[in-house]
């Protein structure tokens, strides 16, 4: 399957669904196929609830919701993958007191298909992260993090190949630098790579000799700063090419739907973000009826 276009479709419904209301429906036709890419970051170890009187987010997120929300999905599309974008630890006296462990066996339970790390996600230094990694039955990708020399090496991949209904779905992660954000005892020898550069090889490798109909790069940069030195999945969306989706983390940034910029070959990429703390569940749906790739919803579903 060549991807001829990128047509985006208005946006139905955009906005927030909360639990217990309807799924959107899928608009493809008989003779299409739909993937559906649902996606967190920044969960930041918050497994329960907000409480009802809390000021930002009321009675709000929680794990168990999640749960039932990403189950009421994949019934109405099996074609389903489930992503995050990093900073899964930190936040609560959940991590302060396993570790990392009960978000990970929690994380394994929904059945997530690979994710991220990010900064926070070294905050038990790279031994309490690996001490963690056998409870995570899901995928780390990290294309551009060197952990040669560490405990890390060959722990985590920089890409994942999955095949959904015979479309093949590359996905590959970055993340942020580490240096002044953690402390260098923790992350140790890891070094930090030119995620620009990074990249463009990747998502290469992913389009020409994988063949992959679809590229998706779980990004914990950041959506955008105000210092263009900066790498961001803004910057990153600009400065590459065949990256179809960006999936973003670090800024907490909330997104109600899908942003789209042009890339360095000036054909769209879409950048999605759903703030934090599991609020929100992100969800874009891509069609194909063989010649061509197209994105039919997109949308930030209130958890």
């Amino acid at each position: 399957m060549k991807r001829r276009s990128f047509l985006l479709n208005s946006i139905a419904g955009a906005g927030y669904l909360s639990v217990g209301g309807s799924v959107l429906n899928s608009c493809s036709l008989s003779t299409e196929k739909t993937i559906t890419i649902l996606h967190t970051n920044d969960v930041h170890s918050h497994l329960d609830p907000f409480p009802a009187d809390h000021a930002t987010f009321p009675d709000m997120g929680g794990i168990a919701r999640r749960a039932s929300l990403i189950s009421s999905i994949r019934k109405e599309n099996p074609n389903t993958l489930l992503l995050d974008a990093g900073d899964i630890f930190q936040g609560t006296p959940y991590f302060n007191f396993y570790g990392g462990e009960l978000e990970f066996r929690l994380m394994s339970r929904l059945k997530y298909d690979a994710a991220t790390l990010g900064n926070h996600d070294f905050d038990n230094g790279i031994d309490g992260l690996l001490a963690q990694l056998p409870y995570a039955k899901f995928d780390f990708l990290c294309a551009n993090y060197d952990f040669t020399n560490t405990v890390l090496n060959g722990m985590t991949y920089p890409y994942k190949v999955f095949e959904v209904d015979g479309i093949k779905v590359g996905v590959f992660g970055l993340g942020i630098n580490l240096d002044g954000l953690v402390t260098r005892k923790l992350y140790k020898e890891t070094k930090y790579l030119d995620p620009v550069e990074i990249s463009l090889d990747t998502a290469r490798i992913l389009k020409e000799e994988k063949n992959c109909d679809l590229v998706i790069c779980l990004s914990h940069l950041g959506y955008e700063y105000r210092n263009p030195d900066l790498a961001s999945d803004v910057i990153l969306a600009s400065k590459t090419q065949d990256i179809d989706l960006i999936i973003g983390g670090h800024t907490h940034t909330f997104l109600d739907k899908p942003v789209v910029r042009k890339n360095r070959k000036d054909l769209p990429v879409l950048i999605n973000q759903v703030g934090c703390y599991g609020i929100n569940l992100g969800r874009i749906d891509f069609l194909f009826d063989g010649s061509e790739l197209k994105t039919g919803e997109g949308i930030s579903i209130s958890v």
